[in-house]
């Protein structure tokens, strides 16, 4: 099977409730690209792809997560000079209207 041939680092998020945030700090300029399982698959056969991000010149990036579901994270060098280190930290959807009502 066919692979990206350029680097890049996964960050497999697991399920993720919609409104997730993702934070990822970056040390260099790179493609921060957050997509769906069926996307990331696609990613890895080389086929096209959809995802949210893009080129990230400043650090942190913060995405959020549109609907609920398995989500990988992609840090990449496609087009840059080098790979760059990077860490992901997620930061919780907020409560939805209704459970703020039942918490009240």
């Amino acid at each position: 099977m066919a692979a990206p041939t350029f680097r890049f680092t996964h960050y497999d998020l697991k399920p993720q409730r919609a409104g997730t945030t993702i934070e990822v700090t970056l040390n260099a300029v790179n493609n921060v690209r957050l997509m769906t399982a069926v996307n990331f698959q696609r990613f890895t056969e080389l086929l096209d792809f959809k995802y949210i991000g893009g080129v990230a010149k400043r650090s942190p990036v913060r995405l959020v997560i549109p609907e609920t579901g398995h989500w990988h994270l992609i840090v990449d060098m496609e087009g840059h000079h080098g790979l760059a280190e990077s860490s992901v930290k997620l930061i919780g959807a907020p409560a939805s209207t209704l459970d703020q009502k039942q918490a009240s």
